[in-house]
């Protein structure tokens, strides 16, 4: 068997690309910033905002460390790192988008849309779908609940 041999020092490694955020993760994320936004995040509210025990929520806290998407401190809960507002960000865009597609455009009720976005998955469509629709409605500021659209530039929703 060969013996493995270091890269010399000046050796570019290539970036490991980021993984799909998968719809458990964006679950997360996306309950993560509803409970606080900015702030931290209590384990016990996240699991009851996705109906899971308080250990599921404490084994993903864990993850989304690792993955580079909270900051975690044991028994005070999550916050979002940068990259993990900008994804969860992203998630609620789409998520908002939608729902004011189907009331809008294809007469649903509000109830109906998001029975339809929970059946569907939590996450549906692609950035590109996002854009897309965004266009078609005119890029809407507000859901039909009045709730901020996040901008696709990144820029937060702001509730009011």
């Amino acid at each position: 068997m060969p013996r493995a041999t270091a890269l010399p020092p000046d050796a570019r490694i290539p970036a490991v690309e980021r993984r799909p955020i998968s719809s458990s993760v964006g679950a997360y994320l996306e309950a993560i910033w509803a409970a606080v936004g900015t702030g931290c995040a209590p384990t016990k509210e996240v699991a009851a905002r996705l109906s899971v025990s308080p250990a599921s929520v404490t084994n993903m806290f864990a993850r989304l460390r690792a993955d580079g998407l909270v900051e975690y401190e044991r028994y005070r809960g999550a916050s979002l790192t940068r990259r993990g507002h900008k994804e969860a960000l992203r998630l609620v865009r789409r998520r908002r988008l939608i729902e004011t597609f189907l009331v809008e455009r294809l007469g649903y009720s509000w109830r109906d849309a998001q029975k339809e976005q929970r059946r569907n998955g939590p996450f549906p469509s692609s950035e590109r779908f996002a854009e897309r629709l965004a266009e078609f409605l005119g890029h809407p500021e507000r859901d039909p609940h009045g709730r901020p659209i996040p901008g696709a530039d990144g820029a937060p929703a702001r509730e009011t």
